[in-house]
């Protein structure tokens, strides 16, 4: 893929200001940090969701998405996620980006300014032109899904 970058546009909000640009904790991460814009600190508790603001607005160049996507280590640890994973930031809004938290651990789960709580992935779209069909092609698969490949390895799967 080389080194061509996608050039995205961002503001910095008032109440975003003092903290970093979305950025790459590592030189091949996929996503950028999005950090919490908090005012104050927010306890989110098990069960419960909330809103919370990055102080950044973005405007993608057309043909481009968004998305945000919950931190493993967060999900892991705590037990905190996106209920809407990923969340899709389309070309046209220009809003500021904010992150929908979910608790869905058995404690509390504090939210202090400048913490690290989803990631930013920036993807190209496919357009989609339909096709009316009368049929489809057949496939071994056919209609079946949900689990209908199974989620253990066959043992002939196996390698030696």
């Amino acid at each position: 893929m080389g080194d061509t970058a996608v050039r995205v546009r961002i503001q910095r909000l008032p109440h975003g200001e003092g903290l970093p640009y979305p950025a790459a904790a590592t030189p091949g991460a996929a996503g950028r940090d999005l950090c919490a814009a908090l005012e104050e600190h927010v306890v989110i508790a098990p069960g419960e969701r909330a809103l919370v603001p990055t102080g950044f607005a973005i405007a993608l160049p057309e043909g481009y998405e968004a998305q945000v996507r919950p931190r493993s280590g967060l999900a892991l640890r705590h037990g905190i996620t996106l209920p809407n994973t990923p969340g899709t930031i389309d070309s046209d809004y220009r809003g500021e980006i904010r992150v929908i938290l979910w608790n869905t651990g058995d404690r509390g789960f504090g939210v202090e300014r400048g913490d690290r709580i989803a990631q930013l992935v920036v993807a190209p779209v496919a357009r989609i032109e339909w096709q009316d069909a009368a049929t489809l092609d057949e496939m071994v698969r056919g209609g079946r899904g949900f689990g209908s490949t199974g989620a253990r390895a066959r043992r002939s799967d196996y390698s030696e």
